[in-house]
């Protein structure tokens, strides 16, 4: 998937929502504990009812491997349950080098064969270049994150640049905007212009709209450009907002109101 081919898909749905599966088994339906396959029936029921709204599903993948292998195995049951069309994430903030780093590589792009994977980059370029290797394929490179420590390291600034501008400057030489995306969290809307200049033409997935409390409007204002530019994400807003047997229902409700809100966006900016 190119960066053309993500954006015809938010102009068709006049969307740019990725819902995250962060499946916690303590947290779905009680009745579907009684399924021989609970979190992928959660999963499957939560994809039929958003995929016409969404254009990504990201995957926390600390939710299923907490499980072992009956969650591994779930995991690579969704993954394959989820349309074609979507853009498929899979949020395990790797990091490493060496042939370390490419077996992540070839275990997230070729055996569960997901579109993107986040990954942390404080060991520099050998951490990622690995994943660049594969054609049509996404390396989503840690920028500023959404949580409240992200200024313990990434907002310290030396030379007059916070660290994450320089993260970002250096993931856009790394690779082009059909290989690089960038995490930006919805909670520092206001730095996503300086983040925006060195990186013009990449994506960013978005996390904190939502339980976060990251507004989107700025969030659009300030980090969208021509083709869109975003993703933002909400897992446990959307999939959490029901918890009894109309929980699909409900979820669906979740993600119409953000696509209403998404579609306005692209709207006013005359995207779609």
């Amino acid at each position: 998937m190119t960066a053309n081919d993500l954006f015809k898909q938010i102009q068709l749905k006049k969307s740019f929502l990725a819902v995250g599966l962060d499946t916690d088994i303590k947290k779905i339906p009680a009745f579907l504990l009684d399924s021989d396959e609970p979190i992928f029936e959660f999963n499957k029921a939560i994809i039929d009812a958003t995929q016409d709204l969404c254009i990504a599903y990201k995957l926390n993948i600390a939710f299923y491997e907490a499980m072992g292998i009956p969650g591994w195995q779930a995991l690579e049951k969704t993954i394959d349950y989820i349309p074609n069309e979507q853009l498929i994430i899979a949020d395990a903030k790797r990091g490493d080098i060496g042939n370390t780093c490419d077996k992540y590589a070839e275990a997230f792009f070729k055996t569960l064969n997901v579109d993107a994977i986040t990954l942390s980059p404080y060991m520099g370029e050998d951490s990622v270049k690995p994943f660049l290797q594969y054609e049509g394929k996404w390396a989503i490179v840690l920028s500023l994150t959404s949580n409240p420590s992200s200024t313990d390291f990434q907002q310290h600034t030396q030379d007059g640049e916070p660290l994450y501008i320089k993260v970002a400057t250096k993931a856009a030489e790394w690779g082009n905007e059909n290989q690089i995306m960038l995490v930006v969290g919805a909670t520092h809307p206001e730095n996503f212009k300086a983040i925006r200049a060195v990186s013009p033409k990449h994506f960013y997935l978005v996390p904190g709209v939502g339980a976060q409390g990251g507004d989107m409007a700025q969030v659009a204002h300030y980090g969208m450009n021509e083709q869109c530019g975003l993703i933002v994400n909400s897992s446990r807003s959307i999939i959490y907002a029901g918890s009894d047997a109309n929980f699909a229902s409900d979820a669906r409700s979740a993600a119409q109101a953000y696509q209403s809100q998404m579609q306005a966006i692209l709207i006013e900016r005359g995207l779609v």
